[in-house]
C-alpha cells in the first residue's frame, strides 16, 4: 500500500502536509504479515521516526513500538517521557503506555507478544533490550529488519522523493561552492570542514560524512580526511552528505588540482562511462545486481576490474545507507520509488582514486538523477 493512498489530504501527516504516518503503520503491519511475522518491535532510531515521527533519546530505558497485524499499534515508553510520546505526530494512531522506574519494562511488553511468534526488530535495537526480551519471552524469536523486511522503507512516496531531491540540490550547491575554494596547500581536513560548513549553510541539520581523499589517499574509498596537505597534481575524491529535513544526501565528485595527466583523464572517463551506463540500466523490474554488473563490466573492459572494490550503490532515505543494495547476489527487482546511489570507482593503490556518485530514483520510465552537477573532470586551484 502506498503512503499517498493511505490517508486523505486532510489527515494529519497526509501527503500534502508531510509523512502519511497512518499509511506507514498499516504498510508495516501488512508487510509483517506477508513476511510470516507475528509483528514488529520498533525501538528509537530511524524506523521509529519514519513510522511515527517520534524521536526519543536512545538510552537504557526501554522504548518500543509494537506493530501486530490486525491490532492497534502500541507504544511502550518510560513514564517520564510519556508526555512527549503523546505529542508525537502519529500519537493519535497509537496506544501509548508508560512504565515507571523500578518496574520491569520487559514484563510489561511480554504479555503483548505471541509467546511462540517471530518478530522483526529494528536493526539498531540495543542488545541490552533484545537479550532481556529473550529472557522474558524464551519462546519468541527475532530477526533484524534488514534480514526479515529489507524493503519496508525502500519504496518512497512523492513526499519522500521531494525531500531527497531537496537534500540532493543542497549537496550540489555545496559542491559548486567548494570547487571555487583553494585546494593546493591546504589540509584535507580543512576542505572537509568547508564541506560540512556549506552543507549546513544549505539547510542540512546533520552532516554524516565529509570524505576528502587526496593523491594516494583517494585510493581508500572511506578515507578519513586527515592532515595530508593537498598538492598541485593531486586527484581529490570528495564524498559528502547528511540529513536535510530528515532525508539524506550523498554525492561524490573527483576533482584535480591543476591539469591532469592523460592516464588520470582516462581513469576518470572510465568511471564516468560506468556511472552513466549503470544509470541508463535503471528501470522497473531490473534486479539490483544487474546495475552493479553493468557498471562493473565497463570498468572490467577497460582493464581496471580488480580496482573496483565495493558495491555500486546503496539505498537512501531517512538514513544515508539503507536497502536496497546494488551488489552481486541481490536479486530484488527495482520498483518505482526506490532511491539509491550509483557510485562506481577505480582505486589505484599508492597513486590515486576516482569515484562519481549520484542519488537516483527509479521511475516508471527509468532513472531520475537527484544530483545534477557535472560529471566532467573539474580542475581546481
Amino acid at each position: 500500500m502506498s503512503d499517498a493512498g493511505a490517508s486523505s489530504p486532510t489527515t494529519p501527516g497526509g501527503p500534502k502536509g508531510g509523512p502519511a504516518y497512518a499509511g506507514r503503520l498499516e504498510r508495516a503491519a501488512v508487510a509483517a504479515a506477508d513476511s510470516g511475522l507475528a509483528g514488529l518491535i520498533v525501538t528509537p532510531g530511524p524506523d521509529l521516526d519514519w513510522l511515527t515521527g517520534y524521536r526519543p533519546p536512545m538510552t537504557e530505558r526501554l522504548t518500543a513500538l509494537l506493530i501486530s497485524p490486525g491490532a492497534r499499534p502500541q507504544l511502550l515508553v518510560p513514564s517520564l517521557e510519556r508526555p512527549d510520546a503523546e505529542k508525537a505526530p502519529a500519537a493519535h494512531f497509537l496506544s501509548v503506555t508508560g512504565w515507571s522506574d523500578g518496574q520491569d519494562p520487559y514484563a510489561a511488553l511480554a504479555p503483548l507478544l505471541d509467546p511462540k511468534g517471530r518478530y522483526g526488530v529494528s536493526d539498531n535495537a540495543w542488545a541490552l533490550h533484545v537479550l532481556a526480551l529473550q529472557r522474558a519471552c524464551p519462546g519468541v524469536s527475532y530477526g533484524a529488519f534488514t534480514e526479515v523486511m529489507p524493503m519496508l522503507r525502500a519504496v518512497k512516496d512523492a513526499y519522500e522523493v521531494d525531500r531527497l531531491a531537496a537534500a540532493g540540490a543542497a549537496a550540489d550547491a555545496t559542491y559548486e561552492q567548494v570547487v571555487g575554494l583553494r585546494f593546493a596547500g591546504r589540509r584535507e581536513s580543512e576542505v572537509a570542514a568547508d564541506l560540512a560548513r556549506l552543507l549546513r549553510e544549505h539547510g542540512h541539520s546533520q552532516v554524516d560524512f565529509t570524505i576528502v581523499g587526496s593523491g594516494p589517499n583517494g585510493a581508500n574509498p572511506h578515507h578519513e580526511a586527515g592532515d595530508r596537505v593537498i598538492a598541485l597534481g593531486d586527484m581529490v575524491v570528495m564524498d559528502f552528505g547528511g540529513l536535510k529535513d530528515g532525508y539524506g544526501s550523498d554525492t561524490t565528485r573527483t576533482v584535480h588540482v591543476g591539469e591532469p595527466t592523460a592516464e588520470e583523464h582516462k581513469v576518470h572517463d572510465v568511471v564516468r562511462e560506468a556511472q552513466q551506463a549503470a544509470f541508463e540500466a535503471v528501470r522497473p523490474g531490473v534486479a539490483c545486481q544487474e546495475i552493479d554488473r553493468v557498471a562493473r563490466q565497463v570498468i572490467r573492459a577497460a582493464g581496471y576490474g580488480e580496482y573496483f572494490i565495493h558495491r555500486t550503490g546503496h539505498g537512501i532515505g531517512v538514513t544515508t545507507h539503507e536497502p536496497p543494495y546494488l551488489v552481486e547476489g541481490e536479486h530484488l527487482p527495482l520498483v518505482p520509488g526506490m532511491c539509491f546511489s550509483i557510485e562506481p570507482g577505480i582505486y589505484l593503490p599508492g597513486r590515486f582514486g576516482v569515484r562519481i556518485e549520484d542519488i537516483v530514483v527509479c521511475t516508471e520510465s527509468g532513472g531520475r538523477r537527484l544530483n545534477n552537477t557535472s560529471h566532467g573532470m573539474r580542475v581546481v586551484a
